[in-house]
């Protein structure tokens, strides 16, 4: 990780969970780190405690909401005031709403594909061409997905969900082909998680606690230290070296 000290990564919903999580881990191998979400309170709480640890790096706040191109160009404009650009994404921001094909409501929806698909698609399109503006022929865009991006479960309120997961396993591969032919060394990987243990189940399950809780007492789950621990792999492979998608699963989960 000595090559990225000092570099700038953007990690998209930083605020809990997964992004929290991957934000510190790389402030603590001394990345410059701007982390972004609707909500900066907690952010800020984190960059804090990263300071208070001693870590090398440093956490930036942004307040930004991904389902507003114009807030996430904005963002991106300061970001290249500030700290001249973006080496490494991390596209983590995603949620889910409890909305089957049959009985969904169109909001709910298309609240999913303007965070999980649009969104990811307009950081990669700035990203891309923050480094080219810089000349950065090293750069990671990193898209955090879902296993319900590589197999669909007999769950009806997660089917669109996992259409639009399975989007984003389809959008990372076609970035790495437009990589390859734009003949630049800028690398793409997804990392699609099993059941990790966040927030995530009570906001899909918002009006019944007890089975969000349910979900992650039924076996040991992922943490999000773990996702976490994983970027850190992928951004560490050698130059030549490009991990295309990394499918990580509880030990105890079947499907």
């Amino acid at each position: 990780m000595e090559r990225w000290t000092g570099r700038v990564a953007l990690v998209t919903g930083a605020s809990v969970g997964i992004g929290a999580a991957v934000a510190r881990a790389l402030v603590q191998h001394g990345m410059k780190v701007v982390g972004c979400a609707r909500r900066v309170d907690k952010i800020e709480k984190l960059a804090a405690e990263c300071q208070s640890a001693g870590y090398s790096g440093v956490l930036i706040p942004y307040k930004c909401d991904l389902s507003n191109e114009e807030e996430i160009l904005s963002m991106f404009s300061a970001i290249k005031t500030l700290h001249q650009g973006v080496d490494v994404c991390i596209n983590n921001a995603g949620l889910a709403r409890p909305e089957p094909l049959l009985s969904g409501k169109t909001e709910g929806w298309r609240m999913m594909i303007d965070v999980n698909v649009m969104a990811v698609s307009i950081c990669t399109r700035e990203v891309y061409r923050s480094m080219k503006e810089r000349n950065i022929d090293d750069g990671h865009i990193i898209n955090i997905n879902s296993m319900n991006g590589h197999s669909v479960v007999p769950q009806s309120v997660v089917h669109f969900y996992s259409a639009t997961k399975y989007a984003v396993t389809a959008l990372t591969e076609g970035l790495r082909q437009e990589l390859r032919e734009a003949k630049t060394h800028i690398r793409a990987t997804c990392i699609s998680p099993g059941l990790v243990e966040t927030g995530f189940a009570f906001k899909l399950h918002d009006n019944d606690p007890e089975r969000a809780a349910a979900t992650y007492e039924s076996i040991r789950c992922l943490k999000a230290e773990d996702m976490a621990n994983a970027v850190i792999y992928v951004l560490s492979a050698p130059p030549h070296v490009q991990i295309g998608d990394i499918q990580m699963r509880p030990t105890e989960q079947i499907s």
